[in-house]
């Protein structure tokens, strides 16, 4: 039987591409978009999945992936169940960070800032655009709750799709709905040869304007 690989020896060299502030559009969300376009032309798998790290007031962090689902006035648009612990956690500690990760592109993209509600009618227009099965789940599932078992959960949504049945349109409940994160610091990683990688960051300064830096990687 073979053994697994030393996890000290797995490694892969960056050789793809390389980044430099001559080469950055001068705002950080147009660049993010120029190469989230490239990641979707490469068909790079669930190019919109983001890293969603919030904390609580007392500093304790927790992360999981969510999907990025529009950008819109250089906000980062994303949707949950506001009664979850990352939902919690945004409305008692408003600020919150997201990172994407493409490794067919050998590229990285972090952003931090402050997160809020998106305003009623944008949660709304998003949540009547889901599949019915994803609008029911919605009803049907206590987000970050302890359930006793899955069954449950199933009950629970054959009971929200039976009371939903012929209905023309299904509301989108007041405790499910869209965040939206203001950047005010973008970074945008480029793996390069020998760990000597790009990083350009893009500093929001107290005027508005974007500072733009190369720090060592």
């Amino acid at each position: 039987m073979n053994q697994p690989p030393s996890l000290a020896d797995i490694r892969k060299n960056y050789s793809l591409k390389e980044l430099s502030k001559s080469s950055v559009l001068p705002d950080p969300v147009m660049q993010f978009e120029l190469w989230l376009n490239e990641a979707l032309q490469a068909n790079v798998e669930e190019a919109t999945a983001m890293v969603l790290s919030t904390a609580t007031p007392q500093g304790r962090p927790s992360a999981r992936v969510v999907l990025l689902k529009g950008i819109e006035n250089g906000c980062f648009l994303f949707y949950t169940n506001y009664e979850s612990r990352k939902g919690n956690q945004l409305l008692e500690n408003p600020f919150g960070a997201i990172t994407f990760f493409w490794p067919a592109l050998e590229r990285q993209v972090r952003l931090e800032g402050k997160i809020s509600k998106v305003p009623e009618i944008v949660s709304d227009t998003y949540f009547n655009s889901r599949p019915v099965g994803s609008q029911v789940g919605a009803w049907a599932s206590p987000q970050s709750r302890t359930v006793e078992n899955r069954e449950a959960l199933e009950q629970a949504e054959k009971q929200f799709a039976s009371q939903f049945e012929g209905k023309p349109h299904i509301p989108r409940p007041a405790h499910w709905g869209g965040f939206q994160l203001e950047p005010d610091y973008v970074e945008f990683w480029q793996g390069r040869p020998n760990r000597l990688h790009d990083r350009i960051v893009y500093d929001k300064q107290e005027t508005g304007n974007w500072q733009i830096k190369r720090l060592a990687p």
